[in-house]
């Protein structure tokens, strides 16, 4: 999140927008309101709100949103100046005024004339797609856990806990289940979460193949795939939620860009570490966490990362600074354009 020094033009547009409809505030360099509007989320209808807006003379912002986007793209498309702003930076100094629409579409333009605008990220289109898919199976895997979690509560009520299959849910554990004499109500329920789980398999294993697809023509996710552990999936997670990599001023700007920094309490001379912040992108930290289970088992100078902290710190702290170590070398490995296996770290082992 930061702030951006922008050059004088004559006015700037806010846009508060929403699911169905925007309001939008143009201002003058002054601060004077030029025009004030409330119109649908329609091209027809944005096009006569910005109609005296010049394109080379004015700036926008929209506040990033779950509905940014449709906007944002066809303004820019149209070759405005389009800038996105940061929801907990805006958030924040929302706090010290009104909080209605018109207020909000004024603080983004009163933010832009004072060059104080919290900024965000804009990705790009491939890197948008490349979200939209990953973030797309990451869902599915959600929704079949809590089916599965439903599965796990049926047999519960029967007092069926150890099971013969370590995985419930693997071909066996599934015909497993079939094979079991419950009563009619649960049967029933059962057969039905057994029937959506294998579905949500089958669609896993397409959106894994789309995203493999996407991994091929990538250079990025290639280069980030020479590390151990992180196959297309976690790849493709990666370079999407990280997006372009030289908006990170140093790897410890992408680590905490993934949450995976600790807490610091410090006071007069006393400093503490505690537990990661989690306050960055959830995504990114799940599949980190995810491929450094992985990585460990391959790969030697992880390894002993991860075995010199076990011991002392258990195994979910050692595989989350193992995580963290694997974040900043992808950093360089992005940053320098190098493969996991030509980083410095390999020379002395």
């Amino acid at each position: 999140m930061q702030s951006n020094k922008l050059p004088t033009v004559s006015k700037y547009v806010g846009l508060d927008v929403h699911k169905k409809s925007v309001y939008g505030v143009i201002k003058d360099k002054e601060g004077n309101i030029l025009s004030e509007q409330n119109f649908r989320v329609e091209p027809n209808e944005l096009d006569l709100f910005m109609l005296n807006v010049k394109k080379d003379d004015s700036f926008v912002a929209i506040e990033s949103c779950s509905c940014w986007q449709f906007i944002y793209d066809y303004l820019n498309d149209a070759n405005y100046k389009v800038l996105l702003a940061h929801p907990m930076g805006v958030k924040a100094l929302k706090k010290l005024r009104k909080h209605t629409d018109k207020d909000d579409a004024a603080l983004l333009s009163d933010l832009l004339r004072t060059n104080m605008l919290p900024l965000s990220y804009a990705a790009p289109h491939d890197i948008r797609v490349k979200r939209q898919i990953t973030r797309h199976r990451h869902s599915l895997v959600d929704i079949q856990n809590q089916v599965m979690n439903i599965a796990h509560s049926i047999l519960l009520r029967h007092g069926i806990i150890h099971l013969p299959y370590a995985d419930a849910f693997c071909k066996k554990g599934l015909q497993y289940l079939q094979s079991l004499d419950l009563p009619g109500c649960d049967r029933f329920e059962l057969d039905d979460c057994i029937e959506i789980i294998k579905m949500f398999e089958d669609k896993k294993d397409k959106t894994t193949e789309a995203i493999e697809k996407i991994a091929i023509d990538d250079p990025a996710v290639r280069l980030v795939m020479t590390m151990p552990g992180m196959g297309h999936y976690c790849a493709t997670t990666f370079v999407a939620e990280a997006g372009d990599i030289q908006r990170f001023g140093d790897a410890e700007k992408l680590t905490s860009f993934a949450g995976l920094v600790p807490k610091v309490h410090q006071s007069g001379e006393t400093l503490k570490l505690g537990h990661i912040t989690k306050q960055g992108n959830r995504n990114l930290r799940h599949v980190m966490v995810q491929a450094a289970n992985i990585a460990v088992q391959h790969d030697t100078t992880l390894g002993k990362v991860y075995n010199k902290l076990v011991a002392k710190k258990g195994h979910q702290k050692a595989i989350v600074a193992v995580a963290r170590k694997m974040v900043t070398y992808l950093y360089v490995m992005l940053k320098n354009n190098i493969e996991y296996n030509a980083l410095q770290i390999h020379k002395a082992t």
